[in-house]
């Protein structure tokens, strides 16, 4: 085989998958728009620790809510699952700024020294926010509005 067809080939096979790149990357382009607005997907709350292994873990989306609670020295284990009406959902969400997320700073874990840490789990459709006792940050305010109305929620057998 001659250089010059081995050229032409190569030449065409490069050219073939340019086209293949391109005709691909436009089209998953326009399958997939990004939303305008930031909005909460995920609210998770958990407190963890103490010398009983005491737990809560929170987690709500927009259409349900799971609660779990108890202590691993005394083995006592409550759960509790619902569907979450749609204003329920957005007074918890709207507890929330998304715009003061970025800013919220967390402090340094107490469960060392025999204390119950606070986390709090925040997911957007644009990102993800974790923060560890922030009780002390200046927007705290926004995390104990979600636990009030949590309060409303949950069944008193279960808080």
């Amino acid at each position: 085989m001659s250089a010059v067809k081995i050229d032409d080939l190569k030449i065409f096979v490069s050219m073939f998958l340019l086209l293949i790149f391109f005709s691909c990357s436009e089209k998953t382009a326009g399958k997939n728009p990004t939303p305008k607005n930031e909005e909460i997907t995920l609210i998770g709350l958990s407190e963890i620790g103490g010398q009983s292994g005491y737990y809560k873990v929170v987690k709500v989306t927009k259409d349900s809510i799971h609660f779990e609670t108890g202590a691993t020295s005394t083995k006592k284990h409550k759960e509790w699952h619902s569907a979450i009406k749609p204003e329920n959902w957005k007074k918890l969400a709207s507890s929330f700024k998304i715009k003061n997320l970025d800013s919220i700073k967390s402090s340094p874990s107490i469960q060392p020294i025999d204390g119950i840490d606070e986390s709090f789990q925040i997911k957007t459709n644009k990102k993800s926010h974790v923060f560890v006792n922030s009780q002390s940050d200046i927007h705290y305010s926004q995390f104990a509005r979600f636990k009030q109305e949590l309060l409303k929620i949950i069944p008193q057998e279960y808080q």
